[in-house]
Formats: structure tokens, sequence, C-alpha cells
């Protein structure tokens, strides 16, 4: 039987009401820096190793906590050594923790190479009894809260989580970056998709992956199909296209000193939701989700780069911007 344990309340307690509440994935992130990706077959020296705290979910939800958000983070852990290093960073930014172990199981991994330019390759590593099952999650955990985040990856769970959120009136954020078997059901109860470049595209059946432009019809396309409030792809450093019904927003990506791209998805998702709760007009949501994810990239880590609003907000007003790619 899983065992359940918080970071701030006990299982008997009465659930809270948060700002963000997020299910889906964490990991332990071991980086690598290399002078530049290894050929196959080569020899490379690596520099130190660190180990840090990531994941999609996980990291998203430790950024809008440390913009003063109150949130609520449920996903599933081994009963390793991995486990206690998140448990403890979640209690010492005063997270709600809702975490199932899995006994005899490692949690899950990741080992991340990042060359000079602060381009990162994640190699993964995930037992399948780190899955997150429906029944593990608790409805009063996912509602009693004005948002909720999801990445897909648990894909049942995030489903049912979607489900019970749209229920109640509380709007569902997803970060899908891969199609998983089955997401077309979470994506019935999203409001806010926000994929990766390629996933629009392929969710659409286009024949045209490659062609940017290609987003101009696949973007429309999943909204329409999936009853989102908006359709969104981040681009990197080309920044972010989104589809609102009626009209095309593009926002370009800030010019930074970039260390280590892990996790700036990750942040962007955060910044979005930040402005989403403090009901600021999408283009300023995209903004400041730009920003936030340049400045994250100047540090190491999924969350190295993780900085105040005010150094946000700062960014949005002086910062040099990327050429732009679209026209809208």
């Amino acid at each position: 039987m899983n065992e359940l344990s918080q970071a701030r309340v006990t299982a008997e307690s009465a659930t809270a009401m948060v700002d963000l509440a997020g299910v889906g994935l964490n990991a332990t992130d071991t980086l690598i820096p290399v002078v530049q990706y290894p050929a196959r077959g080569s020899k490379v020296e690596i520099r130190p190793t660190t180990v840090l705290p990531g994941g999609q979910v996980a990291t998203a939800v430790v950024a809008c906590q440390q913009w003063g958000l109150s949130t609520r983070y449920v996903g599933k852990f081994g009963d390793d050594s991995a486990a206690q290093l998140h448990r403890a960073e979640f209690a010492r930014l005063g997270i709600e923790a809702r975490l199932v172990t899995a006994a005899g199981c490692a949690s899950h991994q990741s080992y991340i190479l990042v060359d000079d330019l602060g381009e990162r390759t994640v190699m993964r590593r995930r037992d399948p009894r780190m899955d997150l099952l429906p029944e593990e999650v608790k409805r009063d955990w996912v509602v009693r809260s004005r948002a909720l985040h999801v990445d897909g990856h648990d894909t049942a769970a995030a489903a049912q989580s979607a489900k019970w959120a749209r229920e109640a009136g509380v709007p569902v954020i997803a970060d899908l970056d891969e199609l998983y078997p089955g997401v077309e059901a979470l994506l019935q109860n999203v409001d806010y998709l926000i994929a990766s470049r390629d996933i629009p595209g392929k969710l659409a059946g286009s024949e045209n992956l490659n062609d940017l432009t290609d987003l101009k019809k696949s973007l429309p396309a999943l909204y329409a199909r999936f009853g989102c409030r908006l359709t969104a792809a981040t681009l990197g450093d080309e920044g972010v296209l989104a589809w609102d019904g009626e009209h095309f927003h593009y926002t370009r990506a800030f010019c930074v000193d970039t260390v280590d791209t892990t996790g700036a998805g990750d942040v962007f998702h955060a910044g979005f939701i930040f402005g989403l709760l403090q009901g600021w007009p999408l283009q300023r949501q995209l903004d400041f989700a730009c920003a936030a994810a340049a400045l994250n990239c100047m540090g190491v880590g999924a969350r190295g780069g993780i900085q105040p609003v005010e150094q946000i907000e700062k960014l949005m007003l002086s910062g040099t911007r990327h050429p732009a790619t679209f026209r809208v």
C-alpha cells in the first residue's frame, strides 16, 4: 500500500485552498557540462557534475511559490535519497507536497549534457512503478486551487485531475512536450495548451512538421478540436506563438548570456500561470513568461536562474530581443 507523505501538512488535515496545484513530473537532474555534444564512438572530457531537483510540473510549482503564490505539488517518488532531496526542497520553500511513495523503487532521474552554448540533451530513466495512478490522486488536492498545471506524462492521472478541475471551474494549463498514449482524453479538459514546437503539428496530423508557418494552421485546429481557451507553441530563442480563437499573438524571446537551457520551458509555463492568476492581458503574460524563461537560462539547472518578479519585469522593460520569426 502506498505511503503518503506531506512536506507541510499531515494526511489527516483538511486540504487548504492554494493558488496553484500541479500534478506531474519531478526529476533528479544530474548535469554534465561538456564543451560540445560528443560524436558517436568518441571520448570527451566532462567538467564537475551537479545533482539538482527538476521536473516539468515540479519546477513550475517551485517558481510560482518563489514569486509569492501558494502552491501544492502532487507527484510520485521512489524510496531513495533523491526523494529526500525533493522533500527537503518542498519543505524549505513552504510548498504543500502530496507525495506518493513507490516502495523499493528509484525516483525518476535525468542525465543532462550541457554544452558551452548552454544547449542541453536529456537522457531519462524512469521505472514503470513510478507512474502516478488516478486512484492515487485525491479530488480535493486538485479542486482546492485557483489553477491546475499538468504535463501529461502520467496521462490517466492528469486526465482525471483535469476532468475534476473542469467540473469545478478551475482553469487547466498543460505543458506538453511528447504525445503520450491517450493524451487526447486529457486535452479535452485543458484550457491553456502550451506545447513544444512540434506537438501542435503532430496532434493536427500535419504533413509539414518542419515548417514553422504550419503552426498558423495547427494551433487553430487544436483550439477548435479540444475547445481550449488558448493554444500556443514555445519556440526556444524564437519566442512563442499563441492563438486565442480570434487572433495570433507572437512574443519574441529575450537575448541573455545563456549558461543552461534546462528548465526554460518549465519556467515559461510558471510565468504564464503567474500572469494568468494576476489577471494580466495575454500579451503581458507571454512577455513575463519569456523573460522569466530567459533569465532562468543564465543559471545552472532547471531552477538555477529563477529570478524575483522585479528582475523579470526589468528585463521586460529594457531587455534586447531576438529577431522576429513570425508576423501576426
